[in-house]
């Protein structure tokens, strides 16, 4: 076995073992087997800034404050809620995967914004895991991205068999789900005049491989388009965001318990 291949075969086993949740906020007491927790990935941070718009936005910081909003949000709608990072810090691929396996959440959602060297590209676009991208957009995207964990991330991404083996078993549980919500939270993103919807995609982003629970990647608009900047660094939009990503966990959580046939305390289903 290779060095790569045995790194990465020792990070999915360490994340698979119980270990105290960090950079959370305590979770909501739910009843058994109901949909009670969400792990919130904000993107990048420290040193590993992410895109960068035409007058200086930078997505760590962006993605950060949304990840905040969410958050509250979330909470306040009597969920569990644990964040991947809550500061401007580099948090490493393994620990964002160990922090999420071990509060056994329910969902994960990663939170990013894009960038382009075609400035006019603009848009939301909700990938889910996948070995196999969409298209050569969508891997560029994964690679990319996951690169920021660096050059052994990267290279897994991009085909390691063991990693292979590995994201198919952990996924294929979730995967279903998780391209549910993807398009949930496409729908209820991508609704205002000035978001051009990209679509739900597929593409091999390690952080969403190592998560044993239904997991999504939200790129929230591109940077690098100066008009979308702009809107991104309004408290507006990122409420709309926010509020378009809470409908969506709302909506994906009543559609959760009531397949386990659990009803609220009114009787129905939430």
């Amino acid at each position: 076995m290779s060095l790569l291949r045995l790194r990465w075969a020792l990070v999915f086993a360490l994340a698979a073992l119980p270990a105290a949740v960090s950079a959370a906020s305590p979770a909501a007491p739910v009843a058994e087997g109901r949909f009670g927790t969400v792990v919130v990935d904000a993107g990048h941070g420290g040193g590993d800034h992410g895109a960068r718009g035409p007058k200086g936005l930078l997505e760590k910081d962006l993605v950060l404050d949304v990840a905040r909003r969410l958050s509250k949000r979330l909470s306040a709608q009597g969920l569990g809620v644990v964040m991947t990072r809550d500061a401007d810090a580099f948090v490493p691929l393994e620990e964002r995967t160990r922090i999420a396996n071990a509060a056994a959440a329910d969902l994960f959602v990663s939170i990013h914004a894009n960038a382009s060297s075609l400035r006019g590209v603009h848009g939301i676009e909700t990938f889910f895991a996948s070995l196999e991208a969409t298209d050569e957009s969508a891997r560029a995207l994964a690679q990319r991205e996951n690169l920021a964990f660096g050059a052994t991330a990267a290279r897994a991404g991009e085909g390691d068999p063991l990693l292979a083996i590995l994201g198919d078993l952990l996924a294929t549980e979730h995967l279903a789900d998780a391209q549910e919500f993807a398009r949930m939270t496409q729908r209820r993103l991508a609704t205002a005049e000035a978001s051009r919807s990209r679509g739900v995609k597929q593409a091999p982003f390690v952080v969403l491989m190592g998560v044993r629970m239904p997991a999504v990647l939200v790129e929230v608009g591109f940077l690098t388009n100066s008009a979308e900047e702009k809107r991104l660094g309004a408290e507006r939009e990122r409420e709309r965001i926010v509020g378009g990503l809470a409908d969506a966990v709302a909506a994906f959580r009543r559609r959760q318990d009531a397949r386990l046939g659990l009803a609220d305390a009114a009787g129905g289903p939430r």
